[in-house]
């Protein structure tokens, strides 16, 4: 196993992240997502610690709080170390009944850490984040909200996930003109069969150095190697009952046909296949994989292992190419005018 730093800062991060929305199931659609209950989350969490990974990752609303239970309740029955474990959770979606049970105000943002911390049986956070947007609430009061639980000790970093590129870069601005916390990490769905977040979010994290944690890299399921243009074989439920995240098929199943051959040719499943190709994105610090069986996570943890060649990367990313979009297509255009005369000296960014 692999470790990177989580953006612009000091903390060890596994290429690899144990995403537990699997656990606890609850109803709706968190039982379409998974049913793990405490012995089998017991025996995944260790599969992961034993493999390397460090990072764990959950919500305060995955299967109404049941996640965030399991996930502590495990780490105290396997007698994880807390300083060997890193926890990282979020907050923003509705925890309670009415107005001003979900969100990214300070009074939520204050509540909810307190009772994730309590689910989690810990007394700090590792990574707080904000799950989602909040359109009502000030981009200062929510971080100002987040300085204050850094501050008191209860978060040790604070990230957001699902935001736009610009969203971050404003909120990176606040943070610096007013001494607040800095944004560590954006969690967000990348995947070989939907890149479109290297239109802007990735060059602005590369830029200013905000890490990367990607979220459903098999695109649901889709890329686990049951589904084909004919249909899913048998055992693959996932996208059969809960469609999600939105996916172009034409594009996914090409670079399906193109993972194929190489996972025939290396004997590793095509899962691995997907997840190797985002472990070899410079942009990327570690990516979240969930399980409901030890087995399935065991299959993803080999993926680490992995090394494409320089060909396989290039046939991946030739099948799984966005279209070209405006203004991308001018700045490739226009950008030859100023490309640096001395290649040995060209830098994509501040050093």
């Amino acid at each position: 196993m692999r470790y990177n730093t989580l953006g612009n800062t000091g903390l060890l991060v596994s290429e690899l992240c144990l995403g537990t929305m699997t656990f606890g199931g609850s109803d709706g659609m968190w039982r379409q997502i998974g049913t793990v209950q405490q012995q089998e989350a017991d025996a995944i969490v260790r599969t992961a610690f034993d493999a390397g990974i460090n990072v764990i990752d959950t919500a305060n609303v995955y299967a109404e709080g049941l996640s965030e239970q399991i996930t502590g309740q495990a780490l105290k029955n396997l007698g994880v170390p807390r300083d060997d474990v890193l926890i990282a959770t979020k907050v923003f979606g509705r925890a309670r009944p009415g107005p001003n049970g979900a969100g990214a105000s300070r009074g939520h943002i204050l509540d909810q850490a307190k009772a994730s911390l309590k689910r989690l049986q810990v007394d700090h956070i590792d990574l707080y984040q904000i799950h989602g947007l909040d359109p009502l609430t000030p981009f200062e009061e929510t971080l100002e909200a987040l300085d204050i639980l850094v501050r008191q000790g209860y978060v040790r970093y604070i990230g957001v996930s699902n935001w736009a590129a610009w969203h971050i870069m404003k909120a990176l601005g606040i943070a610096e003109r007013k001494g607040f916390s800095r944004i560590a990490s954006l969690q967000a769905y990348y995947t070989v069969a939907g890149r479109d977040l290297e239109r802007e979010i990735v060059p602005m994290l590369t830029h200013e150095k905000v890490g990367l944690m990607v979220w459903s890299p098999l695109a649901g399921g889709l890329l686990s190697g049951k589904y084909t243009r004919d249909g899913a074989s048998d055992g693959a439920a996932r996208r059969v009952t809960f469609d999600f995240p939105p996916v172009n098929r034409e594009r996914a199943f090409d670079v399906i046909d193109a993972m194929k051959p190489i996972a025939e040719a290396r004997g590793v499943s095509v899962a691995q296949v997907a997840l190797a190709w985002l472990l070899h994105q410079p942009v990327v610090s570690t990516v979240i994989v969930g399980a409901k069986r030890t087995e399935q996570l065991q299959d993803n943890i080999g993926a680490s292992d992995l090394n494409l060649t320089a060909d396989e990367l290039a046939t991946l990313d030739e099948a799984s190419k966005l279209p070209p979009e405006y203004p991308g297509w001018m700045f490739e255009r226009q950008g030859s005018y100023r490309s640096h005369p001395n290649p040995r000296r060209q830098q994509s960014g501040p050093s």
